[in-house]
């Protein structure tokens, strides 16, 4: 006696077809991105090479130095920057407040690049020291996220209370029922979050423009790079020398920095829960597409199953060709009776049962024999099927 065995299904869940479709829209987005910025920022690249080289060439002329010479000197200078060593002389980096700075970009994954320990001890120290600062600040993070939905949920609860009365919310019973409309949605929290960066970095950006001498436009720049934690490092706030004394600027630097990673962090959060649903809107799309024209071929399959006639020819009794539409699982082939009947196996171990489809064709291939058997001698060209009635 066979034991039915079943294929595992080759359809991924719900979860895995998330997963690979936000990987390939994140592909396709990132080559979007790498297209556009490249066609913006690649002629600009090649400008500023050629203008290099040609200010390169014009100094060594006029100062009676060797490309190779003045090249070498400014290698040097590309690792003193490593130490804090500017053409403006600039604040001290690793004195108290500058090395507070620089935990602070790493334990909120900010990381400028500016400054960077050059010892072999502070490099170790540093891996284990930004381990643990790192995942102490998602989770600050995360908790801050928590607290801002908390209080909004506390703010709408307080608006209906004083909307509806006292009376309406007395009892458990009324009390569990309107705690589910006064949560907050994603896309209230969202916009909420969106209000709060947008207010963090336009305050922040009037602060730098009058203190650092940028644009405002470089600063609002800056603050999306240092908020969102991407930190190029090409603008760096509180780095010049006339910033060592003031102490109010300092701590209000790094006050806007925290506000602005922790609004920007959380924001980050509820867009990643809108991507979310929009992916699995987008899934449930092509669900529905797939069904729908399952179902279109399926129609089709059972038009062609009622209505193709079964032909024979005449003088051929060892290779019959016959054509019908055979229906496997939402899918019609063809099939050639003059052609060896080839057995599916299932993609298991067990691979000598058979499938339930070539069961069914063998069953319908023995009726077709003995109906082939019974109309032997016959001499006709085609045998259609009777109309019903009678003229």
């Amino acid at each position: 006696m066979k034991k039915d065995f079943s294929c595992p299904s080759l359809i991924p869940s719900r979860e895995t077809a998330r997963f690979y479709l936000l990987f390939v829209l994140i592909a396709l987005y990132m080559l979007a991105g790498a297209a556009i910025f490249s066609s913006l920022e690649r002629p600009a690249e090649l400008q500023a090479h050629k203008l290099w080289e040609r200010r390169l060439k014009v100094f060594s002329q006029d100062h009676n130095i060797s490309c190779e010479d003045l090249k070498s000197l400014l290698r040097h200078y590309e690792e003193a920057r490593t130490s804090g060593i500017r053409t403006e002389r600039g604040r001290a980096l690793w004195d108290i407040p500058g090395a507070f700075y620089f935990v602070g970009t790493v334990v909120s994954t900010i990381g400028f690049g500016t400054t960077a320990p050059s010892t072999v001890t502070g490099k170790i120290l540093l891996v284990s020291y930004g381990l643990l600062g790192c995942s102490a600040a998602i989770l600050f993070f995360n908790l801050f996220l928590e607290r801002v939905i908390t209080l909004l949920s506390f703010l709408i609860f307080w608006s209906q209370r004083r909307r509806k009365g006292h009376e309406e919310l007395e009892g458990r019973a009324s009390e569990s029922i309107s705690s589910e409309e006064w949560k907050p949605s994603v896309y209230h929290v969202t916009l909420i979050l969106f209000v709060a960066v947008l207010l963090v970095a336009c305050g922040a950006a009037s602060l730098y423009s009058a203190m650092e001498g940028w644009t405002y436009l470089e600063s609002l720049y800056f603050c999306f790079v240092a908020f969102s934690t991407v930190g190029f490092g090409d603008f760096v706030s509180g780095q010049r020398e006339h910033h060592k004394d003031s102490r109010v600027y300092q701590v209000a630097n790094c006050l806007l920095m925290l506000l602005g990673v922790c609004c920007t962090y959380s924001l980050f959060n509820t867009i990643s829960v809108i991507i979310k649903q929009g992916l699995n809107w987008m899934l449930r799309i092509l669900a529905w597409v797939y069904s729908v024209i399952r179902h279109y071929r399926l129609q089709l399959n059972v038009c062609f199953d009622s209505e193709a006639p079964v032909c024979y020819f005449e003088n051929d009794t060892e290779h019959r060709q016959q054509i019908t539409t055979v229906s496997s699982s939402g899918h019609s082939m063809l099939w050639r009776s003059c052609v060896p009947s080839s057995i599916g196996k299932c993609l298991c171990d067990v691979a000598q049962d058979e499938t339930v489809c070539n069961r069914n064709r063998e069953r319908r291939a023995s009726v077709e024999q003995e109906q082939d058997k019974s109309s032997y001698g016959k001499n006709h060209t085609c045998a259609m099927p009777l109309p019903s009635g009678s003229n």
